[in-house]
């Protein structure tokens, strides 16, 4: 492909006469897909069918230790389940508490309990304003929590490494800043890895606020593409070694393992934050659905087990990745106006157009039948304020329909540039 920013004027003109016409043809053909978030496909879901065949009268109820998983108790989960999980978390298994079918559904209520009564201080709530630092462009549904409880929320830009850690160590000086969002592995969208240096810097972390937390969301902690994924750093043994092992709480699910509306999610910290959050969720609850979690540890009885499922995942997504990634460097390598990241695990690829043209590129796909996620929809309050980033989700189409959409996207990605370095 010709740069089309060193095109002359003429050039760019006859440039554009041509994607226009590739556009108007694509969109004729009345397409109807959907790269918007990042949600498993049907042969992946498929994976673990075998799943309910696990509990049965044949099988049994009652767990290892004795628990009748069809009766209340068990507030914080199965030992079963602590084991596994302590294995991605990289924590004690008593550090564990496992829940419900949501990551963010534990996330948005330790927000909340914080919130009405605080970690170890006064409520966030009568401390004034609450900020949180948010590394972008990031996690929508995280920036929707914090708007959601009136908090306010600070860009700190992302780096190939993790989030700017020069300017997370000078905001966290503020007491006003009470928490960071993290997805350290496979990050959404960017589908970058924390390096072990920012992993150390965010654990030697001093904020001023006393009460101030990282939420350590590890939502992609197994979900490698190829058979050598990117390693992290276990961030609770750095803390610990840091003299803070109180400041980091971490969570995960299944939901991108087994099913995503029927999965289990945890949660882990320090001894003294899970006692805290199990103090305050013996009010909520008697105990979780024990019987989905009994399913999960049957299916799963050692990590091994759980590597081999994920192994079976990437055999579906990577083709999926590949095809989007062959199509951008066919089709938007050289052009001076895109640029991409290439992931090796996680869900997304983060697509970057040029400035002013993301909401333009976003439109012009949905005109033509494609849906993708919301333009700014990576950036706090929904604004990208160079109007350039797209979050790119290949886990749900097939590859026929990826190579279909990405070829539209492409098209999208330089008729809205050409467009702009027309006017």
């Amino acid at each position: 492909m010709s740069n089309y920013l060193s095109m002359d004027r003429a050039a760019r003109e006859r440039e554009f006469t041509a994607v226009r016409s590739e556009y108007e043809t694509l969109r004729a053909a009345g397409a109807r897909l959907d790269m918007s978030r990042g949600k498993p496909g049907f042969d992946q879901m498929d994976l673990s069918h075998a799943i309910f065949d696990t509990v049965t009268n044949a099988t049994g109820y009652v767990n290892r230790t004795g628990t009748d998983c069809r009766n209340y108790g068990g507030l914080d989960g199965l030992v079963e389940l602590k084991e596994l999980f302590s294995e991605i978390l990289g924590v004690a298994p008593e550090q564990i508490i496992v829940g419900g079918n949501s990551s963010l559904n534990m996330m948005f209520d330790t927000v909340a309990q914080a919130m009405t009564h605080g970690f170890g201080g006064a409520p966030w709530m009568r401390q004034g304003t609450v900020k949180f630092l948010c590394p972008a462009p990031g996690y929508d549904r995280h920036f929707a929590i914090c708007e959601y409880f009136g908090i306010e929320m600070i860009p700190v830009a992302n780096t190939p490494d993790g989030p700017d850690m020069d300017r997370v160590e000078a905001l966290v000086r503020d007491p006003s800043v009470k928490g960071m969002w993290c997805v350290p592995k496979y990050s959404n969208p960017q589908g970058i890895t924390y390096s072990d240096e920012t992993v150390r810097r965010i654990a030697a972390l001093r904020p001023a606020a006393d009460d101030f937390r990282v939420f350590w969301d590890n939502a992609y902690a197994i979900h490698d593409l190829y058979d050598t994924g990117d390693t992290l750093l276990n961030v609770y043994d750095a803390c610990v070694q840091a003299g803070n092992p109180d400041l980091v709480i971490q969570f995960l699910s299944t939901s991108k393992i087994t099913f995503p509306g029927a999965g289990v999610a945890a949660e882990a910290g320090s001894p003294a934050n899970v006692a805290l959050l199990k103090r305050r969720m013996s009010f909520q609850t008697i105990g979780p659905d024990k019987l989905n979690q009994l399913r999960h540890a049957r299916l799963f009885h050692s990590p091994d087990d759980l590597k081999a499922h994920m192994k079976q995942h990437a055999a579906i997504l990577r083709p999926k990745f590949e095809a989007v990634l062959r199509a951008f460097d066919e089709q938007l390598a050289g052009t001076g106006v895109a640029e991409w990241t290439t992931p090796r695990g996680g869900y997304f690829i983060s697509l970057d157009v040029l400035p002013g043209c993301a909401k333009r590129v976003a439109s012009l796909c949905e005109e033509a039948g494609l849906i993708l996620t919301t333009a700014g929809a990576t950036y706090p309050y929904g604004i990208d304020p160079a109007d350039r980033n797209l979050r790119i989700a290949p886990s749900y189409p097939t590859v026929t329909e990826l190579e279909q959409a990405a070829r539209l996207l492409c098209v999208a990605v330089r008729y809205a540039a050409l467009e702009k370095l027309l006017a």
